[in-house]
């Protein structure tokens, strides 16, 4: 396992995004930034500070109210906004049925921090810069020590926004993959099929689904040790892995020897395919399995079954006709796929 790695917080210092229209005032800023150890990089408007953020992804930043081309308080709100769709892609590849979602998303501006500065300390225009999405102000003049501690304060709680999220990132990615073949694990198997029931019920459209298990794996397990067999069980995980190319298929550890993939939108003549691919590229790894009676190499037994979900069945009813057809092949000797429809 990588652990929390892909998810780990940056060292480098924080990256500050500075946008006002007056050059004196972007000067000044960047001297006392960078005599803070913080990056700096400026811009002129609204319109290239979402430029801008979207290229350098700063860790907090410092919008004028008022600038031409876009003033502030629009900028802020398109950050908000960019950031929220930033989260959603991002999370669209991670987890997107997990119900860690909504709690991030709702966090997320709170991850970039905004500081207005003003020379408007009016109340309305406090309350329309908070309403804008600000996290905090400052008002012009500019009081250095004022800003220097503001700043200080926001950045460590975006720091500790982000570990958090880095930590939950981690603890959602062992909750759903298996330790040894780093597929994913029943929990996930179990979440992301009956997810995927529900939209295609809507959508009317074929879920597929391959049971396989290692033919004689105990045999395999006895004869070579356990260590070769967590390495032919990678192996051959690593091999589903690669098959099941669409982005929408998931592949799963479904226990001890067996391998499941679902596949969404997939007829039956596509999971078969697939099922067969799967089962040339175990035979081309050429494993060899001396404790095998079907081969001298380890193999696969494969059942396929195809549904079009309905409100009136339920994901069960596809695996029972998966494991059905996994028993046939089983017993019809081993090494073969079995297809339901």
């Amino acid at each position: 396992m990588s652990g929390i790695s892909p998810f780990s917080v940056s060292k480098r210092p924080p990256l500050i995004l500075v946008a006002d229209d007056d050059k004196t005032i972007r000067v000044l800023l960047r001297k006392a930034m960078e005599q803070e150890g913080y990056r700096v990089v400026e811009v002129n408007d609204g319109k290239q500070c979402l430029d801008a953020y979207e290229t350098i992804k700063p860790d907090i930043v410092l919008l004028d109210a008022v600038m031409p081309v876009m003033d502030g308080f629009t900028c802020c709100k398109h950050l908000i906004q960019i950031a929220r769709n930033n989260l959603k892609s991002a999370l669209a590849t991670f987890d997107t049925d997990s119900a860690l979602n909504n709690t991030v998303i709702s966090k997320i501006w709170e991850h970039t921090p905004i500081l207005m500065i003003t020379c408007l300390d009016d109340e309305e225009s406090v309350n329309r810069a908070f309403d804008a999405g600000a996290t905090d102000y400052v008002t012009k003049p500019i009081h250095l020590p004022v800003l220097r501690r503001r700043l200080r304060g926001l950045l460590r709680q975006a720091q500790v926004y982000k570990q958090l999220e880095a930590a939950n990132q981690a603890l959602q990615h062992l909750a759903n993959v298996d330790a040894l073949t780093e597929l994913a694990n029943r929990r996930r198997f179990d979440d992301y099929l009956n997810t995927q029931w529900i939209k295609l019920v809507q959508k009317e459209s074929p879920l597929s689904m391959i049971l396989c298990d290692i033919d004689f794996f105990k045999f395999y397990n006895d004869k070579y040790g356990h260590p070769a067999g967590d390495v032919c069980l990678q192996k051959v995980g690593a091999v589903l892995s690669l098959k099941a190319q669409k982005h929408q298929d998931l592949v799963a550890r479904y226990g001890g020897e067996e391998f499941a993939v679902i596949m969404p939108h997939t007829p039956a003549s596509g999971a078969v395919h697939v099922a067969e691919v799967i089962q040339a590229g175990i035979k081309d790894l050429q494993i060899v399995h001396d404790g095998s009676v079907v081969s001298q190499y380890v193999t696969l037994s494969m059942g396929v079954a195809t549904v079009v979900p309905t409100w009136e069945s339920s994901p069960l009813d596809l695996i029972v006709l998966a494991d059905k057809a996994l028993y046939q092949a089983k017993a019809g000797g081993r090494d073969r796929l079995i297809s339901s429809s």
